[in-house]
């Protein structure tokens, strides 16, 4: 009798166990079904996003307030990045999308910065007042090699 009494304590453990690391697997995880609902995307065009990966940072005043899900091209060769924002931040119509970097040679991530328009953008939504990624490299080369004007 004493030995079905521990494996009955081992299972109950085990499965709290295995109900522990799912739970947490799934506030950890990236599980689309679940972020969704938290968010909403809203897609910006740039003219150069060189270095912006899928998973970048979106910041506001420096705050991670989503990601980069989706980089592409559109029909007029501007590179979109579509961002999936936590739904209890509202984006003015008038903002502006910019690709910065931590540090000189740091991560790219996009950073909104916030405009004074009381008209929020709606999900799907597309932000054209964007900055571009500054290409480092290049502006070094034209620099050293005296093609700065």
């Amino acid at each position: 009798m004493g030995n079905s009494r521990v494996e009955i304590v081992v299972g109950l453990f085990l499965i709290c166990g295995f109900l522990a690391l799912g739970w947490l697997a799934l506030r950890l995880g990236d599980i689309p079904w679940i972020t969704e609902s938290q968010s909403y995307t809203i897609n910006a065009e740039f003219n150069n996003i060189a270095g912006v990966k899928v998973g970048a940072d979106v910041q506001i005043a420096g705050v991670v307030v989503g990601k980069a899900r989706r980089i592409s091209l559109n029909e007029g060769k501007q590179a979109v990045v579509v961002m999936q924002i936590d739904h209890s931040i509202a984006i003015p119509v008038d903002s502006v999308a910019s690709v910065k970097s931590q540090g000189i040679i740091g991560d790219k991530y996009i950073q909104i910065t916030l405009g004074g328009d009381n008209t929020p953008y709606k999900p799907g939504d597309t932000i054209v007042d964007t900055e571009s990624s500054v290409d480092l490299e290049s502006l070094i080369s034209k620099f050293a090699f005296g093609q700065v004007k």
